[in-house]
């Protein structure tokens, strides 16, 4: 039975709204006590052979976060990323669960397919993984897979994610399975008829590079119709990687009219502008594109009022041979999980944000929108913690992510907030202390 003690942390826990100096005692992989740091501990540590005792003085101590958008690729495009390497990442990025994301192939539309993601992840993950399974079959849109077999295989939730549904009943008879199942869908807000050929955003720096734009209506569009649809049907909706001003606008009335709705905004959406693709740096190339400053703020401000639940990352692991291309045939998409922190964090240094607001964001939002009963340190809660070191900066370099993928745009930056430790389940995965130099 694994022990451990983690004394001397700040303690934040926005699910029960601690913050302070605290010693925290796990035993057989849950939260067993929570003491103030300045009682004594010798008693527990003495004599105790087998007990782990980490000093976390000057550092803070939080939930495991949770990543509610990962692709890990596996099955099928290994050669991007693994469930191992996936969940390396998202260790040393201080995820201890990840959502993983059913565009595999094959697409994760049945529950063998589930299965085999969750054995692998058993067998070779240092993160928890929680499959979502597709909403259609081969994720063409047509005919819906079978929830209920999906969700009693492990599926947390429904998406077909990377490829809109553009089928408004297909949408419809989603939210009402939604409803009957009790696990969100999950809506890759986009027209592509409106988004057509765009490779970037829609504006003066569209304008200007000679590329194709996509419209902020694309999103806005979609996001209104599966609004309305889940304002019909009580399905639980849940909008995947917000970009725009409007989106966020009608998310905040829709709440508002007590539509059963979480919404997700990214990291670089949160802090890249379009202005980031000049350069052509296939980088910078996403779905949805990075947009114009006003729809930053918009998003920072929806994520400050409560409108955005979530941060996730859109983990999307691409090889140079989707990348090394020119601008307008390249794949879209960057990786995420070891850098989330930290961008988020530099929000907070900016002071458009609070620590707590990231927080919540990124451990008791998500696992509220997806009943994962995750996401806090309460006593008797999985022991899934990270331990982050707030003062400490770190040089972001791309050859020594622990993704199998390199595609990001942050190459060279200096960010602020460094992961010590993850925990998942009691037991140290990742040690920051014991990485190469």
């Amino acid at each position: 039975m694994n022990r451990l003690v983690i004394k001397g942390g700040r303690l934040i826990d926005p699910s029960v709204n601690v913050d302070g100096l605290f010693n925290i005692y796990i035993m057989g992989g849950r939260v067993g006590t929570i003491k103030p740091a300045d009682r004594d501990t010798t008693e527990l540590v003495e004599g105790a052979p087998g007990l782990e005792v980490i000093d976390a003085t000057g550092l803070v101590v939080l939930p495991g976060f949770i990543d509610a958008h990962t692709h890990l690729r596996e099955p099928g495009f290994e050669y991007k990323e693994t469930i191992k390497t996936g969940t390396q990442a998202a260790s040393s990025g201080g995820f201890t669960s990840v959502l993983c994301m059913a565009n595999t192939n094959p697409v994760n539309d049945n529950a063998s397919v589930t299965r085999y993601i969750l054995d692998k992840a058993k067998a070779e993950g240092t993160a928890s993984v929680h499959p979502i399974g597709a909403v259609t079959v081969g994720q063409l849109g047509e005919r819906l897979t079978e929830f209920g077999d999906l969700k009693a295989a492990g599926c947390v939730a429904f998406s077909d994610d990377g490829v809109p549904i553009t089928d408004g009943t297909v949408m419809r008879r989603a939210l009402e399975y939604s409803k009957i199942f009790g696990a969100p869908v999950v809506s890759h807000s986009e027209d592509p008829r409106l988004a057509g050929a765009g490779v970037m955003n829609e504006g003066a720096v569209s304008t200007r590079l000679g590329l194709k734009g996509i419209p902020n209506a694309a999103e806005d569009a979609m996001v209104a119709r599966d609004l309305s649809l889940a304002e019909l049907t009580g399905g639980r909706l849940h909008i995947a990687h917000v970009s725009t001003r409007g989106a966020v606008e009608l998310i905040r009335s829709a709440k508002a009219r007590g539509v059963n709705v979480t919404a997700e905004t990214t990291p670089h959406h949160l802090t890249l502008t379009d202005e980031a693709v000049v350069g052509y740096d296939t980088f910078t190339k996403m779905n949805p594109p990075l947009r114009a400053r006003e729809d930053v703020d918009a998003l920072r401000g929806g994520l400050k009022d409560g409108t955005i639940d979530c941060i996730a990352t859109d983990h999307a692991p691409q090889s140079a041979i989707e990348k090394d291309v020119e601008f307008d045939k390249a794949a879209n998409g960057i990786v995420g999980l070891e850098t989330a922190f930290s961008l988020a964090y530099g929000l907070v240094e900016e002071g458009g944000l609070t620590l707590d607001a990231i927080i919540r964001a990124l451990t008791i939002n998500p696992s509220r929108a997806f009943s994962l009963n995750k996401g806090s340190l309460r006593v008797g809660s999985q022991a899934d913690i990270v331990i982050v070191d707030l003062n400490r900066t770190w040089k972001v370099d791309p050859s020594r992510l622990k993704s199998k993928s390199k595609n990001t745009p942050y190459g060279g930056r200096t960010l602020k907030g460094v992961v010590i430790k993850t925990v998942v389940n009691g037991s140290v995965v990742y040690d920051a202390t014991k990485e190469n130099s």
